[in-house]
């Protein structure tokens, strides 16, 4: 977030400065901010969500909006976003455009449902969840049995030892004379949460969350039958904070109202998500007993409204690794008023509760197998061993396989290049949603640079080669290789006439910089947990690439870039979304619940950042392997 101050912490002491009137469309959302500031800040201040990766900072460019009349002069930055035409169109970044007058500001649509991997490895449970309910029919009371009516349910339910909520204590006393004691006691663990009229036994629910930094995912599961009814993906909210949990911490730092402000967009986005899954499965919210939730550290503790900021210095330190008791309410969740929130506990500041869920959907610890699990994304979490060890560490990657710090980089959402296939007279693209190419994310990027590394086109060093040698080597796509101002190109698509590079979807040299440092950074991160195990890579039985990410990326292109160890292909695995799966599975079991807390103690972790030597190992993994001529 930009450091500029929200419009009543300006004002405060004085007059402060005019104002001005802005008119948001789509939606006709007219807001009234302090002249001089971003309408970046308008936007965010007031809850409009403009697109951006870099939390307003002026890098990602993409916070693209157009104010038709009384656009203001361009800054340097716009300058190199947009076209001339666009420019005189009045097309500006929201966040160096100063509102310094009345003005209507067009912000192109927001991608509210990018794809995301909702499948992951399926494994059994035995369905044994914390929720249940009993239906009970009760003796009604006389003088000749005086007990409570807590010692009336709670006797009935003489095989459980349970102490009670004041909720239930309260719902009893309402219920139990008006239902004529044919009432279902609902118990979560070994609490008493609720007495309920009648037979509501087969309405029994729960939500699994996957809190990613990006992606948001809910499923909702009916705790009866352990089958999924809906589920439902989002854009985190917090995204225009920044992409990524360090420009999220440093808004926090920055800042002090900026945390109040996360754990509020943390709740905006799981709420609209809880409301969707319940909706499109007509359950009522009420009937939610439980969530979990599967996040990354700092995400857990923005939701949780808990300070980030000791997360993002050394010595990167935990408020806690495993909560208390958190209820649904406490991250804003319209649910059953005393329905419990299962929170993963992390392993540390960046390996966090959502590899936890991770590794028990996966099995690692089960398994006589030695695997090595990668989760790709901006902060890369590896876990390599079997059921008798496990290491664990994180590895910077950067935000490049999000799409963000590449030039044409989008979300893998409609219109996005996920694949590219690459011969010496052409290629082909793969783009979601069958919509016309708009920009590259990150499945795409590692296809587009596996190809032009197979071709020859790209040096092991990651430098595009001469345009002589291209026209040689690949005279179909010799074209395509070409400048836009001093840096060096290769055009995927052309948007407008060909030979526009302005004007088309296209790969930078700084591009191809950007994956070296995270295939570097990644590499580095396995091969330091393969030495401290005393392994090899041949030693590996199999390597499951998780998350979203994960599951689109091609397993042979990851081998041939490096990202992962060079094992034989098959070996490789796409996990899915194991994140989530992990969280459906604490709801479904509570003998899986248990093996996800034991894993605290059964998973060391391994820090890298104060590792000797980690430097001159990240610089010896930039460099792409050689293809065989």
């Amino acid at each position: 977030m930009t450091t500029a101050q929200a419009p009543d912490a300006q004002l405060a002491g004085g007059a402060g400065p005019p104002r001005v009137d802005l008119l948001f469309e789509p939606g006709g959302r007219r807001v009234r901010v302090p002249a001089g500031v971003t309408v970046f800040d308008a936007a965010s201040w007031n809850g409009i969500a403009i697109d951006s990766t870099c939390g307003g900072h002026g890098t990602c460019k993409k916070c693209r909006v157009r104010i038709a009349e009384g656009a203001p002069a361009p800054s340097a930055v716009d300058s190199r976003a947009f076209s001339p035409d666009e420019l005189r169109l009045g097309w500006r970044l929201a966040c160096r455009a100063l509102a310094s007058s009345d003005a209507a500001v067009e912000v192109p649509p927001l991608v509210t449902r990018p794809k995301a991997a909702t499948v992951g490895v399926g494994r059994r449970v035995i369905l044994r969840p914390a929720v249940q309910k009993r239906y009970l029919e009760l003796r009604e009371p006389s003088l000749a049995d005086q007990r409570s009516d807590l010692e009336r349910v709670l006797d009935a339910l003489d095989d459980l030892e349970l102490r009670a909520d004041l909720h239930a204590v309260l719902a009893a006393r309402r219920v139990l004379r008006a239902a004529d004691c044919k009432v279902t006691a609902v118990v979560v663990d070994d609490v008493l949460i609720d007495v309920q009229p009648g037979d509501t036994t087969a309405l029994a629910y729960g939500i699994a969350f996957d809190l990613g930094t990006t992606t948001v995912v809910a499923t909702l599961l009916d705790l009866s039958t352990g089958t999924p009814v809906a589920v439902a993906s989002a854009l985190n909210a917090q995204q225009p904070f920044g992409a990524d949990v360090i420009t999220r911490i440093s808004a926090a730092m920055l800042d002090p109202s900026a945390l109040g402000r996360l754990r509020a967009l943390a709740e905006q986005t799981l709420a609209g998500l809880t409301a969707e899954v319940c909706a499109s499965a007509e359950v009522d919210p009420a009937h939610v007993y439980e969530i979990a939730l599967a996040g990354n550290a700092t995400m857990t503790h923005i939701a949780l409204g808990i300070d980030p900021e000791p997360l993002g210095v050394a010595p990167f330190i935990l408020a806690a690794r495993l909560l208390p008791e958190v209820l649904a309410a406490d991250l804003g969740l319209a649910v059953h008023p005393r329905a419990r929130a299962v929170v993963f506990p992390a392993f540390g500041a960046y390996v966090g509760g959502d590899i936890t869920a991770g590794l028990l959907a996966s099995g690692m610890d089960r398994d006589a197998r030695t695997r090595l699990f990668i989760d790709i994304g901006t902060n890369c979490e590896i876990v390599l061993g079997n059921r008798d060890w496990l290491l664990a560490t994180a590895a910077p990657a950067g935000p490049a396989f999000e799409g963000a710090a590449i030039r044409c980089g989008m979300r893998a959402a409609s219109g996005a290049i996920e694949g590219v296939t690459m011969a010496p007279d052409g290629l082909s693209l793969s783009v979601i949603g069958e919509a016309p190419p708009a920009g590259l994310c990150g499945s795409g990027l590692v296809d587009a640079v596996t190809g032009l590394l197979r071709l020859g086109l790209l040096d092991s060093s990651g430098r595009f080669v001469a345009e002589s040698a291209a026209a040689a080597l690949a005279p179909g796509l010799a074209s395509r290789l070409t400048t836009l101002g001093a840096e060096r190109v290769f055009v995927l698509h052309w948007l407008g006439e060909e030979g526009d590079v302005s004007r088309s979807v296209y790969l930078t040299q700084r591009d191809v910089r950007e994956l070296q440092f995270a295939k570097a950074a990644i590499a580095t991160g396995w091969r330091i947990l393969l030495e401290e195990a005393g392994l090899a890579v041949g030693d590996i039985q199999q390597v499951l690439l998780a998350g979203s990410f994960g599951s689109y990326l091609s397993p042979g292109n990851a081998i041939r870039l490096g990202l992962v160890p060079d094992v034989p292909v098959l070996r490789v695995v796409s996990a899915g979304n194991v994140a989530g799966e992990g969280a459906k599975m604490a709801l479904l079991s509570v003998r899986e619940r248990a093996a996800g807390l034991a894993l605290l103690e059964e998973v060391r972790y391994v820090e890298l950042s104060d590792r000797a030597g980690f430097n001159d190992r990240f610089i010896d993994q930039l460099a792409f392997p050689s293809f065989p001529d």
